[in-house]
């Protein structure tokens, strides 16, 4: 059920909801712990999915976790970026590159629109700028669920890479302690 429900979910991974991640949210649905209406990017038809597929009623969202937009993406002003790599570290699906002391970019086909870089940056320089909208052909459920999906599959690609991070940095500091434990032993042996 849990994957059922996620796959319902935007895949943005912006934490308007209250929890990490799409995939904490569906979890805490399927156990009773979140209501159906947390989701503003999935806006009413989210909300109409998940209540047919758990066999409830739909409500309006909940304007506790805010309100539902036009999809929008990031996009960093240039010459106003100092590099300082803070939007990087936010960005949930890797869409924004760059380096340390040099300009960022957003990969706009890549952003989720979840606004989490738009807060650290110390220099204001991230604005999100609506997806133009083609009112005659509006976005099919399948074109979609496919964008939901790359997102997701960027998103769980993220934490593999962030987890292997933690496990080798993690590796470091202990050959580090060792180190220093041999280091102390053999000082005290003389």
């Amino acid at each position: 059920m849990i994957d059922q429900i996620n796959a319902i979910l935007p895949q943005t991974q912006c934490r308007q909801c209250g929890f990490q991640g799409c995939r904490p949210y569906a979890e805490a649905i399927a156990s009773g712990a979140a209501d159906i209406n947390q989701c503003p990017p999935g806006g009413n038809e989210g909300i109409i999915e998940l209540s047919r597929l758990l066999g409830v009623s739909p409500k309006p969202l909940n304007p506790q976790f805010g309100r539902h937009k036009l999809k929008s993406v990031a996009f960093i002003i240039e010459k106003d970026c100092i590099g300082c790599v803070k939007c990087i570290a936010a960005c949930p699906v890797d869409a924004i590159l760059g380096a340390a002391k040099f300009m960022h970019t957003v990969i706009a086909s890549e952003c989720t629109g979840c606004e989490l870089c738009v807060a650290p940056c110390p220099v204001d320089c991230i604005v999100m700028k609506p997806l133009p909208m083609d009112k005659d052909q509006p976005l099919a459920q399948a074109q979609k669920y496919a964008r939901a999906q790359q997102a997701k599959r960027r998103y769980d690609a993220r934490c593999l890479r962030k987890e292997k991070e933690n496990l080798e940095k993690a590796g470091r500091a202990k050959r580090k302690i060792a180190e220093l434990i041999k280091l102390k032993s053999e000082s005290s042996q003389q």
